[in-house]
């Protein structure tokens, strides 16, 4: 091993508990469905971790491959950081611009966890519809929020098996959202109808600022009178 970065099982295990651990804090799993949206995390932390502290297979697998052409691509920790190897990023790679996103993702994610479960144990106490804070902008901020993270851990290490595992786990999170609909839609009905019409699932739509009517008493505005019949 080029370095002693690699085979530190502990801190795979570490590293895999910390952030699990930290996610269920702000997640708070009860369901059966929030605790396979937590496995689904899981797994795909447990990946990111055996390779970013294990064992690395991408950069066996790219090395030989690409090892010509982006010399950079080597079994070495700082050589972990892919999207840095294969731009040609020299300068520390907890500095480069991927890692910097990534940090703003990951922090994000978490933040929107965490706002978005407060909103709803307060909806869920009270026995009424979450449309309130992230809610107010997309149906499943939490789901959102588990994303966003996985994003970030993809910008500042991506690997072979994450980047295979990242499409099966958006479409995991697809179905839990379409089957916890279903039930959120039986038990509020036209309530739920209309709040679904307004707001999109995943994906908040551009804030759009409604026209404001103007007034006569100001200058420049104007609010036309009803028509009389005269022409």
């Amino acid at each position: 091993m080029a370095d002693a970065a690699y085979g530190l099982w502990p801190l795979v295990v570490f590293n895999t508990l910390l952030f699990v651990v930290f996610a269920a804090g702000f997640f708070h799993p009860k369901t059966r469905r929030d605790w396979r949206a937590m496995g689904a995390y899981t797994a795909f932390l447990a990946a990111l971790f055996t390779e970013m502290y294990g064992t690395p297979l991408t950069i066996y697998l790219l090395g030989s491959w690409l090892g010509n052409r982006f010399p950079l691509l080597e079994d070495t920790h700082a050589g972990g950081h892919l999207w840095n190897d294969l731009v040609g990023w020299t300068g520390d790679p907890h500095l480069s611009p991927f890692h910097l996103a990534s940090y703003v993702a990951i922090g994000g994610g978490f933040w929107l966890i965490a706002a978005s479960w407060k909103v709803l144990h307060t909806a869920a106490r009270n026995g009424e519809l979450a449309t309130t804070g992230p809610y107010a902008k997309v149906r499943h901020p939490q789901y959102d929020g588990f994303l966003l993270i996985m994003t970030g851990f993809l910008l500042q290490w991506p690997t072979i098996p994450t980047l295979i595992m990242f499409p099966v786990l958006v479409g995991v999170y697809l179905r839990l959202a379409r089957n916890e609909e279903r039930e959120v839609a039986r038990r509020f009905g036209e309530e739920w109808s209309a709040y679904a019409a307004r707001t999109p699932a995943f994906w908040p739509r551009r804030l759009r600022t409604a026209p404001t009517p103007r007034h006569p008493d100001i200058p420049g505005t104007h609010i036309p009178h009803p028509p009389t019949g005269r022409r």
